[in-house]
C-alpha cells in the first residue's frame, strides 16, 4: 500500500486517518464539528499528537455533540482543563463552547453546517493538481472561509487551521500522485 509521504512510517491510527478519513467528503454536521474542534487543538502542535488523543477528546467533549458543548459553563471548561488525556490549552478549550454556539448560528442560517461549508465549492471536491498544491498550508479558499468564520464568531482558527480542516473533511482531496488513495 502506497500512502502520502506524511503518513508513511507512522502509527496505525495515523495511517488509518490517512486511509479512511483525510480527503473523504464529510457531510454529517457532528463529524464536521469534530474535525473543526480537533483542528483547533492542532494549532502549534503535531497532528499525530492530536490524533493519538482522539478517543480522549471524544470523551471530554461530549462525543463532539456541539449542542451540549454550546451550553457549557465555566465549570465545564474547568473540568475539561483538568483532563490529562487531552491537550489542556485554556484558550483552545474555551474556544470549544464559543465555536459550538457559532456552529449552531450557522445552522440556523444555512439549515446545516454542511450546506454552509460546502457552498464554497458548490458541493464539489477540489482535487490536488500537483504535488506543490498538495503541500500548501493555506489557500485563497481557506483565507475566505477563515475570514467568514471569524466574522461569525469562531475562535482559535486561522487560514492554516482551516486549510487543514478543508483537507480533513474532503473539500480538498490532496493525496500525492504516488498515493494509492488519490482520486482524480
Amino acid at each position: 500500500m502506497r500512502r502520502c509521504q506524511w503518513a508513511e512510517d507512522k502509527p496505525d491510527f495515523y495511517q488509518a486517518y490517512h486511509d479512511y478519513v483525510w480527503g473523504k467528503p464529510v457531510h454529517d454536521d457532528r463529524q464536521l464539528f469534530k474535525w473543526l474542534l480537533l483542528e483547533t487543538f492542532h494549532v502549534g502542535l503535531s497532528w499525530q499528537l492530536v490524533l493519538s488523543k482522539e478517543a480522549n477528546f471524544a470523551k471530554a467533549f461530549a462525543d463532539y455533540d456541539y449542542k451540549v458543548i454550546a451550553n457549557w459553563t465555566q465549570e465545564d471548561v474547568d473540568r475539561v482543563l483538568m483532563d490529562p488525556g487531552i491537550i489542556r490549552h485554556r484558550g483552545k478549550v474555551q474556544a470549544a463552547p464559543v465555536n459550538a454556539q457559532a456552529f449552531l448560528k450557522v445552522q440556523e442560517e444555512f439549515t446545516t453546517f454542511d450546506q454552509y461549508i460546502w457552498h464554497y465549492t458548490k458541493g464539489k471536491v477540489i482535487h490536488g493538481l500537483d504535488d506543490l498544491s498538495i503541500r500548501a498550508t493555506s489557500s485563497p479558499l481557506s483565507d475566505r472561509v477563515t475570514h467568514d468564520l471569524k466574522r461569525r464568531g469562531f475562535k482559535y482558527i486561522g487560514t492554516v487551521t482551516i486549510h487543514a480542516y478543508l483537507q480533513a473533511i474532503g473539500i480538498f482531496h490532496h493525496h500525492e500522485r504516488a498515493c494509492d488513495f488519490r482520486m482524480d
